[in-house]
């Protein structure tokens, strides 16, 4: 039972607490739909003393897409034990429980939203995709990649953002097979790579080398084995010479 009696924040409590509220708000709906009144009145405060905290709503945006930002980061943080390819599922499931979690504001936040013209904001932006990057990386044991093998990651990296965003707008697809999917999309991507050079082709037989046949990996080789008979036998037979 409430007493009606406010306790009284210090700063930084007050600022965390705004930061929170907002972060929930900007999850729930899109940025630019959130009042400065709708976060004052859920914090219990008064419109004016959110400006005693922040300067604007921008300034409060930019807070909360910081804690959103680290938070995002993070799931891309995974220890380096057993299978590649089980550990990527792994972080996959918790990205998509940040996507779930915040949609719209993750929607808002990678078409722009009120951080468009932000260097703050895309600088942010940037850091998330640096951290995932600089993850995959620990996890090949790779601390110089090959040009081809940093082009894969950065690729990856901008094909799990853009599928997430394209699942937020109808979740057509559902969310554990996009998830499998996107594990597949990255072996898909360093084996078509490794077509391509030698170098490439040693690294991804030692990523597979470890791999279990019922993990992701493995299934995906199962798929394409099985899909391999018709593709052949739409192959037209060489020609014979003269």
């Amino acid at each position: 039972m409430t007493t009606g009696v406010r306790r009284r924040m210090g700063v930084e409590e007050r600022r965390k607490q705004l930061i929170g509220v907002a972060l929930e708000l900007f999850s729930a709906r899109s940025p630019d739909e959130v009042s400065i009144d709708e976060i004052a009145a859920a914090a219990g405060i008064s419109r004016p003393l959110v400006y005693h905290y922040f300067p604007g709503k921008q300034s409060l945006y930019e807070a909360a897409l910081r804690r959103a930002a680290d938070d995002l980061a993070a799931r891309f943080d995974e220890p380096h034990r057993g299978p590649l390819g089980a550990r990527l599922l792994r972080v996959m499931k918790r990205y998509f429980d940040f996507v779930d979690d915040h949609g719209p504001g993750f929607s808002a936040l990678m078409r722009g939203g009120p951080a468009v013209g932000s260097t703050t904001a895309k600088a942010m932006i940037d850091e998330v995709r640096q951290a995932a990057y600089d993850q995959i990386m620990a996890h090949l044991g790779i601390t110089e990649p090959p040009v081809r093998l940093a082009l894969v990651v950065r690729s990856w990296v901008s094909l799990a953002e853009s599928t997430a965003l394209i699942w937020l707008d109808g979740r057509e697809i559902p969310r554990a097979e996009l998830e499998l999917q996107l594990v597949h999309d990255f072996a898909a991507l360093c084996a078509v790579s490794a077509a391509y050079d030698d170098e490439m082709a040693a690294l991804v037989a030692g990523m597979l080398a470890g791999e279990p046949l019922e993990g992701p990996f493995g299934d995906l080789a199962g798929r394409l084995m099985a899909m391999a008979p018709e593709v052949m036998a739409r192959v037209p037979a060489p020609r014979p010479p003269g």
